[in-house]
């Protein structure tokens, strides 16, 4: 009888213990809502006999799901998936899958100012250029060093960022002229609630006018130089299904003087001019991703003299409606496209009124991960200086092609077509310009960079000779 009361006591403890363990177990697979029992109570014990010890588990009270991959079985009905409910779910990719890699892994950090981040980057290249007009032709070898960057504020609410370039050009043989250029843009984003969103702006640029330009002085030494000065406001209200905006834009452009060949300048002061535009937008939401849209604007453009070196009243004012559609489907494809009509009034009786179709837009479209395509629309008035004429209506379209080859190594490919369009009477002809690019960049550390470009560009003509560019570089850059 002994060994069989040994043997009952024995077969009691084991299956205790066995208990002990399977419900341990469980209670590491479900979490224990807060103020349960604790995993490490002893279990009861089999038979009245005596009890076996189970391990102690130490478990918080609480468990953060994020942390355990787990809820409460009683929290969520058996048929939800677990992850619908994490708090912080993993953004997914345009393809649909995890995200393993950091996407600013490769890129320079950076440096903290206060609570602004600002990324530098200083870059010198060596260039070859060859320019052909008609029957002459001109070429030279120059320097071109350019610095860029961007300022962006790290706070919780609200965002002031600043982007800027600037490009100077040193001609070692050769002739023809130097090309400087600088762009500086800040933008304040106002927070003011969750449905309303303001925004400040103001820029600067510089930019020496094209010699192929059709208001560019034949025997020019030295070309104008073209300052242009922006501001502006806008406010964005999110009204549910209807979403509306209205914003005031400010330019002021002014014109250097020319230089001639002979020694001697010419002023273009008679160009300077003052531009201001009011621009509203209604968009109604189908859905998240479509969002048709009306817009309307209307401006005004004073020039500093009230008439030109040749009499002429060269202020307007413009007027324009379009009709467009919102894009936006994430990394995939976003964007928007505009089609309209503007019309552009001058003060001078002489000068016929410029009216056309508008064709304006931006849109991003990402075929496969890696690889980048941007398509642009814009539509603009360029006044002319010539006498009698008012200007043309200008059409540029652009695209822009960026693939990475390597995760080091990034190719482009860049094409774009500008239309001047003239009044059928007008004395100037109607030309195009295509511009066709192509590069790639090495980053043989996330600081330095090698990078090589070719382009080339020919403007033709209804009447006059056509004329060509093409030009050759390659430089370092550096980041940080």
């Amino acid at each position: 009888m002994v060994p069989r009361i040994s043997r009952s006591i024995t077969a009691g403890a084991l299956l205790a213990a066995k208990r002990a363990w399977l419900l341990a177990g469980c209670a590491v697979l479900v979490c224990t809502p807060a103020g349960a029992e604790s995993l490490g109570n002893p279990p009861l014990a089999g038979n009245g006999a005596a009890t076996a010890a189970a391990p102690t588990v130490n478990v918080p009270a609480t468990t953060d799901p994020q942390m355990t991959g787990a809820v409460a079985g009683t929290d969520l009905p058996p048929a939800l998936d677990e992850d619908f409910n994490r708090l912080n779910r993993r953004e997914e990719t345009i393809d649909g899958l995890r995200t393993r890699i950091d996407p600013d892994a490769g890129e320079a950090p950076g440096i903290r100012i206060g609570t602004f981040v600002l990324k530098p980057a200083l870059s010198e290249t060596f260039n070859h250029e060859r320019q052909k007009n008609g029957g002459s032709s001109e070429s030279r070898s120059f320097l071109e060093t350019g610095l860029k960057g961007s300022l962006t504020s790290d706070w919780s609410r609200h965002q002031l960022s600043v982007t800027g370039e600037g490009v100077l050009q040193d001609t070692i043989s050769g002739e023809g002229e130097e090309e400087p250029r600088a762009e500086i843009d800040a933008e304040l984003r106002l927070d003011l609630s969750d449905e309303t969103i303001a925004r400040l702006r103001a820029g600067y640029s510089f930019e020496r006018e094209d010699a192929n330009d059709p208001n560019a002085i034949a025997n020019a030494e030295t070309q104008s130089g073209v300052n242009t000065y922006r501001l502006g406001a806008a406010v964005e209200r999110d009204l549910g299904l209807i979403r509306g905006s209205v914003g005031l834009d400010f330019e002021r452009r002014t014109y250097g003087d020319v230089e001639l060949d002979n020694g001697t300048t010419l002023s273009q002061g008679d160009r300077d001019r003052n531009l201001g535009t009011l621009t509203g937008r209604v968009g109604y939401e189908l859905s998240p991703a479509l969002i048709p849209f009306l817009e309307a604007s209307a401006g005004r453009s004073i020039y500093d003299l009230r008439r030109d070196m040749f009499g002429f009243e060269r202020s307007y004012q413009n007027y324009a409606g379009r009709v467009g559609m919102e894009v936006d489907l994430g990394e995939k494809l976003n964007g928007e496209l505009a089609l309209g009509y503007e019309t552009f009034r001058f003060d001078d009786d002489r000068l016929a009124d410029l009216s056309g179709l508008s064709v304006d837009g931006r849109v991003n479209w990402s075929p496969r991960r890696g690889t980048d395509v941007l398509f642009g629309l814009l539509t603009y008035l360029d006044p002319s200086t010539t006498p009698g004429e008012a200007g043309s209506i200008n059409y540029e379209l652009t695209n822009v092609i960026t693939h990475q080859l390597r995760s080091t190594l990034v190719a482009r490919l860049s094409n774009s077509l500008t239309l001047r369009d003239f009044p059928s009477d007008a004395a100037s002809s109607d030309e195009a310009t295509w511009r066709t690019g192509a590069g790639l960049t090495w980053d043989m550390s996330r600081y330095l960079a090698l990078t090589g470009d070719v382009s080339y560009e020919r403007t033709n003509r209804d009447n006059g000779p056509s004329s060509d560019t093409t030009r050759v570089g390659v430089g370092l850059t550096l980041r940080r």
